[in-house]
């Protein structure tokens, strides 16, 4: 009954709750955006959903525009504390977590959830094996058991891994348990910036925001 009728409605129920907030940092780092570089304060990705279907995440953009995408050798999103990609402002919204805040009009979309497995590159969905699928059984959230425990400390394929564990094993339990280590993970720092080697560059223009 969590699973498929009881984590919807408090997805809804918290995320109308957070608007309030929402709109205030909406002005906030609206204004610090605009006035850091002059471009669009949202950043819109093509990201793997629910079932696989591909969906645009939303966030405060902290990189500067045109900024490429770089990854890792293992497919995952590289980012480091001197990545000259990203914006005074953005450096400091992706340290507090503050650039996911946006996702909470995915979850009103239906598109994610609060608590989910990380959302993925729609480029990288022919990449998955076997034994990580069942990540897509749930809709994807703004945190979730690898961001709570890991965040970047893991490997793509481990995350995946843990990430469809996590659609497996959905309990309200354990969304209790990760949303209160994602306070403890952000206020700590733990994990927030990946280690891995630069394996290739795309250039992936930035979509024009709200």
């Amino acid at each position: 009954m969590y699973r498929n009728f009881l984590k919807r409605i408090l997805d809804i129920l918290i995320s109308i709750t957070g608007l309030p907030v929402f709109f205030l940092l909406y002005i906030i780092f609206g204004f610090l955006i605009k006035l850091e570089d002059k471009g669009p304060i949202f950043y819109k990705a093509d990201r793997i959903g629910k079932d696989s279907k591909s969906y645009k995440m939303y966030k405060f953009r902290s990189m500067k525009v045109n900024a490429p995408t770089l990854l890792n050798k293992d497919g995952s999103t590289y980012n480091s504390k001197d990545d000259p990609r990203v914006t005074k402002i953005g450096k400091f919204m992706r340290e507090t977590s503050i650039d996911e805040t946006p996702q909470i009009l995915n979850v009103l979309k239906g598109d994610m959830s609060i608590i989910g497995p990380r959302a993925s590159l729609s480029s990288v969905l022919d990449t998955y094996q076997d034994d990580e699928i069942d990540k897509m059984k749930v809709r994807p959230g703004i945190t979730g058991y690898t961001q709570a425990y890991y965040r970047n400390g893991l490997s793509n394929r481990e995350k995946r891994l843990k990430d469809a564990w996590y659609a497996n094993n959905v309990s309200i339990w354990l969304d209790v348990k990760i949303f209160f280590k994602t306070i403890i993970t952000v206020i700590k720092k733990d994990g927030l910036y990946t280690k891995s080697d630069i394996n290739k560059k795309v250039n992936e223009k930035q979509e024009m925001g709200l």
